[in-house]
């Protein structure tokens, strides 16, 4: 294959002496990491920590906003949001990581909604525009993170922000293109000999093969594997040795 990727994953999760993950590992493989803001996960140690160990690593870095749901990780739905109260909760999540990206003196290169609020803005254009638009007025110029046939596309192409189009390693997916919820038995995939090759076909077809056998088209930019499971390291060392023997460059992707 001639083609570039960009192999992301969410990290800064771990909150005071509590860990999440293993990011210094992470970072030795990927090419993005999705910084979380100490809404849903992380704390501003967290924050600068995982920065400076991303610079080390030579991995682009962006901040990755969620509900305010330390309990919930971000993942539970949170109803009832005004436009302005989703451009704040967005706006002040990569303020601080904006704050301490200069304290560290790297750059963010991109923003990706986490969890519940992602979910939410995929099928939700007025979220979706909150919350973009937010992001574009805070960090403008930014790669804005999205699902390709959601709202989030739409949001970004609207305000012509620069957009990486995001598929998901391991989740498996809804015939409209949505991820399956986490309840569902197919939503999670943990087994490199799964991941690895539906990737590779993914890359080579130009399809994703939803749980129930539709052929959903996608063009990815960037290929999300979650940080948190137990065997994010080795799906992603196993992933990008994958990527690199089919002859596809890993990159992040260029910020204009």
């Amino acid at each position: 294959m001639s083609l570039t990727v960009d192999l992301n994953a969410d990290m800064g999760e771990s909150f005071g002496a509590w860990q999440m993950g293993d990011d210094a590992a992470m970072l030795g493989i990927v090419t993005s990491a999705n910084v979380a803001c100490g809404f849903h996960a992380g704390d501003h140690e967290v924050m600068a920590k995982t920065l400076r160990l991303a610079k080390a690593a030579g991995v682009a870095v962006g901040a990755h906003p969620g509900f305010a749901d330390l309990q919930g990780f971000g993942r539970r739905p949170i109803p009832g949001f005004t436009a302005d109260q989703l451009a704040s909760l967005v706006a002040a999540q990569i303020g601080a990581m904006i704050g301490i990206a200069r304290l560290v003196d790297v750059e963010l290169r991109h923003v990706k909604l986490h969890g519940a609020l992602s979910n939410m803005a995929m099928v939700d254009r007025a979220m979706a525009d909150a919350c973009l638009g937010a992001a574009a007025r805070v960090l403008p110029g930014a790669i804005q993170f999205v699902l390709p046939g959601t709202a989030l596309e739409d949001a970004a192409l609207a305000l012509r922000a620069p957009i990486a189009r995001e598929i998901f390693a391991d989740r498996g997916y809804a015939p409209d293109g949505k991820l399956l919820p986490r309840s569902h038995p197919d939503a999670m995939l943990h087994d490199p000999a799964v991941i690895v090759p539906r990737i590779l076909r993914i890359l080579d077809t130009g399809t994703i093969i939803a749980h129930d056998g539709t052929l959903i088209p996608v063009k990815p930019d960037t290929i999300c594997l979650h940080g948190d499971e137990p065997h994010a390291v080795r799906n992603a060392e196993h992933l990008r040795h994958a990527l690199e023997q089919a002859g596809v460059r890993v990159a992040a992707p260029e910020r204009p």
